[in-house]
């Protein structure tokens, strides 16, 4: 960790190497099949496609571009890396704020249920089934975390960072699967309400690999007083959803 102009800098190992047992628990917690619920949301999505706005491969590519640079995306990125570092230290306090703060970033109704039921729903999935073994002050933090409160709110991003430091996952393979996982679900919701085809949807999704990448290299050394979003458009269209006559999707 360094100081730089008044704030505080992450500084992780750059060393990916990540066990096959790590592996295996990282594909298990961010697979489509895992139970948070992942497939009814679409961040907005359905409203923006209801208005026309989003109505090929092109235009859901740049959308979710956008997301990814200047919204949701790279505001979960770096929320997951701060709390990943707080739990490997055992910083009881700044996890709980981190935790707070990750409710508050919410812009919307939709986009807190969105965030909350899925990270909730991880947390009683994890903590029934894939308990960490080790006793490290992330595996630590992780059974008292669980153990105190399985009912409260619990930001998306936050359950994912705890879950992972407490298997001492490496922070760099956390944040590319997530990623991969945010993008890959919003894609599934564009290709069954566009609709667009399984292949446009694996081709938006290969474009969007470098940007992820950046995004999961990146996030780590951002100072957390740089979180935020400018993701203006997608922030309405939760809003708009709300009210949205016909829906498929929850957000």
């Amino acid at each position: 960790m360094e100081e730089h102009r008044g704030m505080t800098i992450i500084t992780m190992p750059t060393d990916s190497t990540i066990s096959l047992s790590n592996l295996y628990r990282l594909l298990a917690w961010l697979s489509p099949s895992f139970p948070v619920g992942a497939y009814t949301y679409s961040h907005g999505l359905e409203w923006v496609i209801e208005e026309g706005q989003i109505d090929s491969p092109e235009s859901l590519y740049l959308w979710l571009k956008d997301i990814l640079l200047h919204g949701a995306g790279r505001s979960d990125a770096i929320l997951l890396a701060h709390t990943m570092y707080a739990c490997e230290k055992g910083d009881e306090a700044e996890f709980d704020a981190l935790k707070a703060l990750g409710l508050a970033l919410q812009p919307s109704k939709e986009r807190l249920l969105e965030s909350e039921a899925q990270g909730s729903a991880f947390m009683r999935t994890v903590s029934a089934a894939w308990q960490p073994a080790d006793e490290t002050p992330a595996a630590r933090l992780f059974k008292i975390r669980t153990q105190e409160s399985m009912t409260g709110q619990w930001p998306y991003p936050v359950a994912v960072g705890l879950t992972a430091a407490a298997a001492a996952i490496p922070a760099d393979a956390v944040l590319a699967g997530y990623l991969h996982a945010f993008a890959a679900n919003i894609i599934s919701a564009a290709v069954r309400a566009v609709p667009l085809g399984q292949t446009d949807g694996q081709h938006i999704l290969a474009q969007l690999e470098p940007i992820c990448s950046t995004l999961a290299s990146e996030a780590p050394s951002v100072p957390l007083d740089e979180i935020g979003s400018a993701c203006f458009l997608a922030d309405i269209a939760s809003m708009k959803h709300e009210t949205q006559y016909t829906r498929l999707f929850r957000s």
